[in-house]
């Protein structure tokens, strides 16, 4: 449905349209994130005994009899393969070992079949492994010295084949959690188990859901106040959005993510107001009673009632971020966000639309898969995933989903950008469509639509294929709309008209 502004709030001027813009078009992928983070298999040679693919491990603690939440762990690539079903785990004590480290004779355990806690260092992965073994223990947990998990491998010349217990390295926090407990003499348990993912999730379908359905908001008639986006401003968008990644990137803490935070929740309170106050009014004509008022002028009635609600959403949902219901008032207020932007700018041809997006593909590739040959870590997912040690919220120019059939828990997130950027082209085609006054099957509306769906599709394809792995959606989506709609324009012998088109008149929706 077109969405016209009779907002007397609206922001309406260029500026306040490229802040929208730039908060809009954040980090661009989608993503699965949780405590289910994909572990890649090493490259290291397979010896006998030495051939388990890492895998996720997730490790259930109880503490005193009572469940914590549950940790993140990965396997060893030897010992005992862990069960893929939480039925077939068995739930064992814990006990810290001693020496800690596990590199010495250890004493005998005061429990049998316990799972054996280690410290890293001083010695091998598989030494402190068979001295657990030959100790009793029915399984090895080790503490790694940060909070990344790394593969435990072995060598040609290690007997790996000798280890029959299972080996798992937990991050230095839990770890450190877990043996202040046991030093206190708190009895700790543990199950471990692997489990698969799920081929499909619901988070993902109602994404993809809520992802075309914005993209299928075509513009209105109404030109006022609309912010035509030009040809240098995909580099000002490659420029300004790579800065900022990189600001994050480096500096990321509560401080900054706060401020993001607020500067999405002030231009979501726009993105609410713009979307409701128009709805409303177009459903129940009533509503569209004005009041005078002084040094302002005629203002809708309904806008001073909605305001204060849409401030209100706001702030809830920036106080209760952590609330597991937050994704809903976040996807709400990001999906009005993106309608907002979609109103109020417009690419005026296809030579802009190649421009913006060939850079913005270009951009997303960059800093999803090449990034990391100059940062160790991918910039684009870092950024995404937020800094869990600054305690700061999550970065929220994303439109996120729980995985709820999921082992994993966790969440499927799509960034702003893949939904903005495509949307501009898909409501370019739309106006095109209408003032040429062509119809469903000769007009570029409905296959840039179906186009982005396809591309959509495509990238939740490519994300189970890479294992979770963060994708880079525009390297789906560009081709999928930009590509179509180049390819239908010159088998149409349109592309000439498309590329330097300048409307002549408005749309009628």
């Amino acid at each position: 449905m077109a969405i016209r502004s009779i907002s007397p709030f609206s922001l309406y001027n260029g500026a306040s349209i490229f802040v929208i813009f730039l908060l809009s078009i954040g980090p661009n992928f989608v993503y699965v994130l949780g405590d289910g983070e994909s572990m890649e298999d090493g490259s290291g040679a397979k010896y006998p005994g030495c051939s388990n693919k890492f895998r996720k491990v997730r490790v259930r603690i109880w503490l005193k009899g009572a469940e914590q939440p549950s940790e993140l762990g990965i396997n060893a690539k030897f010992g005992e393969v862990l069960p893929v079903l939480q039925a077939d785990a068995v739930k064992r004590q814990i006990l810290i070992a001693n020496p800690l480290n596990s590199c010495a004779k250890m004493s005998s355990l005061e429990e049998t079949n316990a799972i054996v806690l280690a410290t890293r260092g001083e010695c091998t992965f598989l030494e402190k492994a068979k001295i657990a073994q030959s100790s009793g223990a029915a399984g090895l947990l080790l503490v790694n010295t940060d909070e990344d998990l790394e593969e435990m491998v072995c060598s040609a010349n290690d007997t790996a084949s000798d280890v029959k217990i299972p080996v798992v390295m937990i991050s230095s926090s839990v770890g450190s959690k877990i043996i202040d407990s046991l030093q206190k003499k708190a009895r700790v348990d543990v199950l471990l188990y692997t489990p698969n993912k799920p081929i499909l999730d619901m988070g993902i379908l109602i994404l993809w859901i809520m992802a075309v359905g914005c993209t299928d908001d075509p513009e209105d008639d109404d030109d006022d106040g609309v912010f035509e986006i030009k040809a240098y401003g995909a580099i000002v968008f490659v420029v300004v959005a790579s800065l900022g990644l990189i600001i994050l990137f480096f500096f990321m803490s509560a401080a900054i993510l706060w401020v993001v935070v607020v500067l999405f929740a002030i231009a979501a309170i726009e993105g609410m107001h713009f979307v409701v106050v128009t709805l409303i009014t177009r459903v129940f004509k009533g509503c569209e009673r004005k009041v005078k008022v002084p040094l302002i002028g005629e203002q809708l009635i309904l806008s001073f009632i909605m305001v204060p609600i849409c401030i209100f959403v706001s702030v809830w949902w920036a106080i209760h971020q952590d609330s597991p219901s937050a994704f809903v008032g976040q996807d709400f207020m990001g999906i009005c966000l993106l309608i907002t932007v979609l109103q109020l700018a417009q690419l005026p041809n296809v030579m802009v639309a190649a421009a913006l997006l060939g850079m913005a593909f270009c951009y997303d590739i960059f800093w999803v898969f090449i990034s990391p040959l100059f940062f160790e870590k991918s910039v684009m997912i870092t950024v995404a995933k937020g800094n869990n040690n600054s305690g700061g919220p999550a970065i929220p120019m994303v439109l996120k989903m729980p995985r709820y059939l999921d082992a994993w828990y966790g969440y499927d997130m799509i960034g702003f950008g893949d939904i903005l950027l495509p949307g501009l082209l898909v409501a370019f085609s739309f106006r095109y469509d209408q003032i040429r006054n062509k119809g469903w099957s000769d007009g570029y509306f409905l296959w840039l639509s179906i186009g982005y769906a396809c591309g959509l599709t495509l990238t939740y394809v490519a994300l189970y294929v890479m294992n979770g792995h963060g994708q880079p959606a525009l390297l789906y989506l560009v081709p999928c709309t930009l590509g179509l709609i180049l390819i239908l324009g010159a088998k149409r012998r349109e592309l000439k008209d498309l590329w330097s088109f300048k409307a002549t008149k408005k749309c009628d929706t």
